[in-house]
């Protein structure tokens, strides 16, 4: 059976988080970035499709928190999870360039950045940089009397100063300067409606990682040899190896094999499982060490359907593992 390699560029998939206040234009930037003519095939996710606009001529079907666009992008929701959604566009089928996440109005970048700095991500993904949207006309200095302000700027390696056309242009260079002075090496960028030329902020490799080595360090005391290893071996070696079995697990063999037999470099794994003493399907996950098994009501199928993401795997032999934990038909 042929594994299929997870195709995954060297450095791995670009990834910009936006952030920004409530109103300052977020959602406008993310339809634009979907909306691009530009043959970048976009995965923004999104907290909810509410807020999200999506072109009726583009849209071609909605399922599962997924809406698809006719040129290619794609518009999800986080409902399960950051790391669950980002998995879920790693391992589609179709190719898609270039990942954007929106946070919340209220949310501080920085543990979603850390997500992508400190997990398995960091092979996977390249963190490019974080954008700030603000609302040029409603944006002063006493906005930094916010916690949550402050840190979205603090953080932002691009600044977009959005709806420009609605304030005196003196005004905006008062704020551009006030921001230069807070924030020397970022981006700042004028936009109104969103609208701004893509490739000035997707793909730019600004992300300014000594900001986070800190916080990182802080996080992570424990893991922080990791950080010297050299990178570029990091993405290599990462594959996926599927299973399916038309005959039902054995319960046991199944979670013996998970607490003893699996290899360590299996960090990411999930499927339908049927088990011979159960009638139901269940919904296996599992990421890292921990793994749940979820009752599935609506499945008719009895097969059973896995894949597994991780480095140097033997896929040979791991599915014959897995064979062993079939019960005989």
């Amino acid at each position: 059976m042929q594994t299929p390699q997870i195709d995954i560029p060297k450095r791995g998939m670009p990834v910009t988080i936006v952030t920004g206040f409530l109103g300052s234009g977020k959602t406008t930037l993310l339809n634009q970035i979907l909306k691009n003519r530009q043959d970048l095939k976009v995965a923004v996710l999104v907290n909810e499709f509410g807020d999200i606009n999506i072109d009726g001529q583009l849209l071609v079907n909605i399922e599962d928190g997924m809406v698809e666009l006719s040129n290619g992008c794609i518009c999800c929701t986080i409902n399960d999870g950051l790391l669950d959604a980002v998995y879920n566009i790693l391992e589609r089928e179709d190719r898609i360039d270039y990942m954007v996440i929106e946070t919340t109005g209220v949310a501080d970048p920085l543990p979603i950045a850390l997500t992508f700095l400190g997990t398995e991500l960091k092979h996977l993904t390249r963190l490019d940089s974080i954008l700030t949207v603000i609302d040029t006309e409603t944006f002063t200095a006493e906005h930094f009397g916010s916690e949550a302000a402050r840190s979205q700027v603090q953080y932002g390696d691009i600044i977009l100063l959005n709806k420009t056309d609605l304030v005196p242009e003196v005004q905006v260079d008062l704020l551009e300067a006030y921001l230069r002075q807070t924030k020397p090496k970022a981006r700042i960028l004028r936009s109104q409606h969103g609208e701004i030329p893509l490739p000035l902020i997707l793909d730019v490799e600004l992300i300014s990682t000594d900001a986070y080595q800190q916080e990182e360090h802080e996080h992570h005391e424990h893991h922080h040899h990791e950080h010297h290893h050299s990178d570029h071996l990091a993405n290599d070696g990462f594959i996926s190896v599927s299973f399916q079995s038309d005959r039902r697990f054995d319960l046991d063999k199944f979670t013996y094999f998970l607490d003893k037999v699996m290899p360590v470099d299996v960090f990411r794994a999930k499927g339908i499982l049927s088990f011979a003493t159960e009638a139901c399907h269940f919904i296996f996950q599992l990421s890292g060490k921990r793994y749940e098994l979820n009752y599935d009501h609506r499945r008719e199928t009895a097969t059973n359907q896995l894949v597994f993401i991780g480095r140097n795997l033997d896929a040979q032999m791991l599915q014959q593992q897995l064979q062993e934990c079939l019960i005989s038909s």
